[in-house]
C-alpha cells in the first residue's frame, strides 16, 4: 500500500504539481523562459479545474481532507516557488528585488495557511474570495511579462517588480474578489488557451 491518496480525485492537482516542476527545471535550463511561463499558466489551469474534477467524485471524508491540504501544498510550489524561479530568471537579481519576492512567498504561504484553518470546518459554498487567490498569479504574471516586448529592461524591471509587490500586497488584505463560477470557468481557461499560444508562438 501506498502513502497518500491516488484516486481520479487529486488527478489534475497532481498533474498542476508535475508541471510547476516541470516549469522550474525550464527556467533554469531553458534558453527560452516562455516554457515556464507556460507550465505556471497549465499549472494555473490544473487547480481551476481540479476541485470541480473532484466534486464529481465519490470520496471518503478523509479522501475529501487529503484533497484539501494537497491542494494547498500544491498551490506553494505551483504559484509561489514556481514564479520566484522565473523572477530570478528574467534578471529580477537586485536586492530590492529579492527583498520583493521574499514578500510575496510570505504573504503566499500565511495566505494558505489562514485559509486551510479558516475553511477547515466549513462546509458551506464560498461565493466570493477574501483577497487576491494565489492562483491568480497563473495569469496576472505572464499578462504583465508581455509589457517586456513593448518596454526597455530600464523600464520594465522595476515596474514588474512592483507587480510582485502589489500582488503579495493583495493576496493578504481583505477585500472581496469574486469568484470564477459558471460561464467565468470557461472564460478563465480561454484566456489562459490564448496565452498559451501567445507564449508559445510569438515569445
Amino acid at each position: 500500500m501506498l502513502i497518500g491518496k491516488w484516486n481520479k480525485s487529486v488527478i489534475l492537482t497532481y498533474a498542476g504539481l508535475l508541471t510547476a516542476v516541470l516549469g522550474m527545471f525550464l527556467a533554469f535550463t531553458c534558453g527560452k523562459i516562455n516554457y515556464a511561463f507556460c507550465c505556471l499558466m497549465v499549472s494555473g489551469i490544473c487547480d481551476l479545474f481540479d476541485g470541480m474534477v473532484a466534486r464529481r467524485c465519490k470520496r471518503t471524508e478523509e479522501e475529501k481532507m487529503f484533497g484539501i491540504e494537497l491542494d494547498s501544498i500544491v498551490d506553494a510550489v505551483s504559484f509561489i516557488a514556481l514564479p520566484v524561479c522565473i523572477f530570478i530568471n528574467i534578471g529580477l537579481t537586485h536586492i530590492w528585488d529579492v527583498i520583493i519576492f521574499m514578500l510575496f512567498a510570505l504573504s503566499g504561504v500565511a495566505r494558505l495557511a489562514y485559509f486551510n484553518i479558516a475553511t477547515a470546518d466549513s462546509e458551506k459554498a464560498v461565493k466570493h474570495y477574501i483577497g487576491l487567490p494565489i492562483t491568480y498569479t497563473a495569469l496576472i504574471f505572464p499578462l504583465a511579462y508581455l509589457l517586456r516586448l513593448v518596454m526597455d529592461d530600464g523600464a520594465f524591471m522595476p515596474f514588474y517588480s512592483a507587480v510582485i509587490g502589489a500582488v503579495a500586497v493583495l493576496m493578504i488584505v481583505r477585500f472581496k474578489c469574486p469568484k470564477p463560477k459558471g460561464i467565468w470557468y470557461g472564460i478563465f481557461g480561454l484566456i489562459a488557451v490564448v496565452l498559451l499560444t501567445v507564449y508559445l508562438v510569438f515569445i
